[in-house]
């Protein structure tokens, strides 16, 4: 998925473990409807809608969000109310 560096934000994550259960929650709120009807069959975010929250994240689709940012913002919309 562009716009997320994995292997630095598992490295941020080994050292904060804490921080896995908000990333992980954010990670499933981020899931497309009906993933499991469609290949790859995985919990992966719709294409367009992820193109707009890097657009909104960053200022460009192609944006890149550091292991902190990613963090960060998984643990703030964790303590939010809205959810899906």
């Amino acid at each position: 998925m562009n716009g997320v560096d994995a292997k630095g934000l598992a490295r941020h994550l080994l050292r904060n473990p804490a921080r896995v259960p908000a990333v992980l929650l954010a990670g499933w709120r981020l899931r497309a409807r009906n993933w499991w009807r469609h290949a790859p069959f995985l919990p992966l975010p719709d294409q367009r809608y992820w193109n707009f929250r890097m657009m909104t994240a960053t200022g460009s689709v192609e944006g890149q969000m550091s292991a902190k940012e990613i963090v960060d913002v998984a643990v703030w919309s964790s303590r939010q109310r809205v959810g899906r």
